[in-house]
């Protein structure tokens, strides 16, 4: 098949409740190109995402730690959050800074978007780039919320992928687009 035939033809969708605090269910009946046959394909709607990474003065990057339900136990990774209605992803950007850490700057620097997963989600993790961040206030957080801050060099950075402590995807690509953080060849440390 060549490319252009691999557009699966969308034949309906519907909403469905899930209970679900950051998406909307809804399944799509598509055919596939291929056979003709129809499936029902679960897609995961979401407002776009942002993730920063925040250097101060020194060029250290200011990463945030907290605690992720979806693997139990806490995580590191750069700040960020959703868009809400009416932003744009910079906006978005600066606000969840800001909140997440007292933080500001004045050198925005976009570095472009992915997918998070493509497979079943429909928006984009916008990756943005503050330069020279200051400490402007205390910490913003909502009731949902618990975050410690730490300032890590480039060799820090790098040293927490080596031994897999950093391994949050989202921070992992907007981080890659700042620092060279994976040794050549790749090599990761025995779970």
């Amino acid at each position: 098949m060549s490319k252009d035939d691999l557009t699966w033809q969308h034949l309906s969708s519907r909403y469905e409740e899930a209970g679900l605090m950051l998406f909307e269910k809804r399944i799509d009946t598509l055919r596939n190109p291929r056979n003709g046959q129809t499936f029902d394909r679960l897609v995961l709607e979401s407002v776009d995402w942002v993730n920063v990474v925040a250097l101060d003065p020194a060029g250290r990057s200011l990463m945030i730690r907290q605690f992720r339900f979806g693997v139990g136990y806490n995580t590191l990774e750069t700040p960020g959050g959703m868009v809400d209605p009416g932003e744009d992803s910079k906006t978005a950007a600066a606000r969840e800074l800001l909140e997440e850490t007292g933080y500001v700057s004045n050198d925005w620097h976009y570095l472009g978007a992915v997918e998070p997963n493509p497979a079943f989600h429909n928006h984009l993790c916008h990756h943005w780039l503050a330069k020279d961040v200051v400490l402007a206030t205390q910490q913003d957080l909502g009731d949902g919320e618990a975050i410690a801050l730490e300032f890590m060099t480039q060799n820090e950075v790098r040293k927490a992928v080596e031994t897999g402590e950093l391994k949050h995807a989202l921070a992992l690509s907007a981080l890659a687009r700042v620092f060279p953080i994976w040794p050549m060849p790749f090599a990761q440390a025995d779970p």
